[in-house]
């Protein structure tokens, strides 16, 4: 498999709400610094790398951006990349992001915002990114109770044109039965990969058969989360890299990818060629016999 001649495209299509994409996206969180995202002290990524890989990944065919205006280092903010980067957006370019999570200006991270805060949130990202609305917004949680009044904010957000779609992070299915009734949820993102939380495998499915995208994040990263892949490979993963001579990073991202059609892929990066390669794992096909031997890992219990 060539990386370099593989486009977003050979990953296949799917609409996140009413607008069309390819399956495979890029993840914004890694842009602003090098080493671990979302960490105070974080050292700023060269400018002029973070902005090529932009426009690089664009080039390739990737028309799904996942952002967040909490993804920033000292210097460097991934929205005020994406807009340097991108602006004037490409029609078919959908940028999502999230709200909820804050930071200060150090990095430390604040309580997360009620739904009073949440209108300055999505005012920032439309500020910062460039827009008069905002494609995707994720509500992103911490914990069981209930979200309907933040929830709620941001359907009337929706309601007045500053929001086209809506989405929740890091959820269970009582949360998207509580948004649905509130409002249409286009998109459920929560963690989830090969061995990585295999009791969400019904709400993937559940989510399919509703018509939702599920963005899983970490899907490569696993149990490295914002440090990123922590280089330990499982030998099923390995032998499946060796049999079609690929990276395990794009035979974590293929198998997630072949656990729908409904699911999509936001790997992110700040190196031009690891971004060629995870787009091109869109194109990996694994047989029947090699998604079983991933499926086995997948449940085995940690």
């Amino acid at each position: 498999m060539t990386s370099q001649t593989i486009t977003a495209a050979a990953s296949g299509t799917w609409k996140l709400g009413d607008m069309e994409i390819n399956r495979i996206g890029f993840g914004a969180m890694r842009l602003p610094q090098t080493g671990e995202a979302l960490v105070a002290g974080a050292t700023p990524r060269d400018r002029d790398q973070a902005i090529s890989v932009l426009r690089r990944a664009v080039e390739l065919g990737v028309n799904h951006i996942d952002t967040a205006a909490f993804y920033f280092s000292a210097l460097r903010s991934a929205n005020e990349l994406i807009n340097r980067a991108l602006a004037p957006y490409p029609d078919d370019l959908v940028i999502a992001t999230k709200v909820g999570p804050g930071r200060d200006l150090s990095g430390e991270w604040l309580p997360h915002a009620g739904p009073e805060r949440l209108r300055g949130q999505v005012e920032e990202n439309l500020r910062q990114l460039g827009r008069d609305h905002l494609d995707v917004v994720n509500l992103r949680i911490v914990g069981t109770g209930s979200i309907a009044e933040r929830f709620g904010a941001l359907a009337e957000l929706r309601d007045a044109g500053l929001i086209r779609h809506l989405g929740i992070s890091n959820v269970t299915p009582g949360h998207l039965a509580e948004a649905q009734s509130i409002a249409p949820v286009a998109c459920v993102q929560n963690m989830y990969g090969i061995g990585v939380r295999p009791d969400q495998d019904e709400f993937v499915r559940a989510c399919g058969e509703q018509g939702i995208a599920f963005v899983p994040f970490y899907a490569i990263a696993g149990a490295g989360r914002t440090a990123g892949t922590t280089g330990a490979g499982d030998e099923e993963v390995l032998a499946v890299a060796r049999a079609h001579g690929v990276s395990t990073a794009q035979v974590r991202l293929a198998w997630t990818l072949h656990r729908g059609p409904h699911v999509l892929a936001i790997p992110g990066t700040g190196d031009p060629d690891h971004l060629a390669a995870n787009v091109a794992a869109g194109a990996l096909r694994l047989s029947e016999d090699e998604l079983a031997l991933l499926d086995s890992l997948h449940r085995r219990p940690r």
